[in-house]
């Protein structure tokens, strides 16, 4: 589903070069739940980002689904991003402008689903909140929003969802609430599931966890 070959991400900072990460090469069939652990600052995020697509690796090449994703232009990585893959923020990333079902509608609309209401309806449904669909994000609280983030990510049903410290923002019951949501949608749907966290015990709950240390793959377990 997803190989990662000798990847390097080099960024400037303060005027020097820092390097995110080097050399790091990957593979991750389909339907395994893969965890990315490690330290803050040791490139996970970043990984992440790019097998997403949503920036280009100094060196190196990933592809996706047989999809060469770092040989994408802007418009092709997006219309990717859309039929591919389902991304869950840390920080919920909800357009507060638009109510929990508009947002979850978002993707559906920009694929041209003629139901995308419904669907979004039936999608907060899923994950709990069939009676805050008409709220905004500022009424939610900090788990509803992020539920509503995953009802978002697994409205087009990807197969492959990328979380980036789901959790992060949660506290414990929350956050198992959203994990139990992510791992489900991993074993229903048969997607691949990637997700980057700095807890062993979240990790613990994946198949597999690779940890990164500066950059590096230090295990792969």
């Amino acid at each position: 589903m997803i190989s990662v070959r000798s990847l390097s991400m080099r960024l400037t900072s303060g005027g020097r070069a820092v390097d995110v990460l080097t050399d790091v090469s990957l593979e991750v069939p389909a339907g395994q739940f893969l965890a990315i652990a490690g330290p803050s600052g040791s490139g996970k995020s970043t990984l992440l980002g790019l097998i997403a697509g949503l920036d280009q690796p100094t060196g190196g090449r990933i592809e996706v689904a047989g999809v060469a994703v770092t040989d994408l232009d802007e418009d092709a990585l997006a219309r990717f991003r859309r039929d591919h893959v389902g991304y869950v923020f840390q920080s919920f990333h909800l357009i507060p402008t638009l109510t929990a079902q508009e947002n979850v509608a978002v993707p559906l609309e920009l694929a041209g689903q003629a139901d995308a209401e419904a669907r979004a309806g039936a999608l907060l449904a899923e994950v709990g909140l069939a009676d805050r669909a008409h709220h905004y994000p500022v009424q939610l609280s900090g788990g509803e929003q992020q539920r509503v983030a995953v009802a978002r990510a697994l409205a087009r049903r990807p197969p492959l969802l990328l979380a980036d410290e789901p959790t992060g923002n949660l506290d414990s019951a929350t956050g198992k609430q959203i994990i139990d949501l992510l791992v489900g949608a991993n074993r229903r749907l048969g997607s691949t599931l990637v997700l980057v966290t700095h807890d062993a015990a979240l990790a613990a709950h994946a198949d597999r966890v690779v940890t990164l240390r500066d950059g590096r793959i230090v295990s792969d377990e």
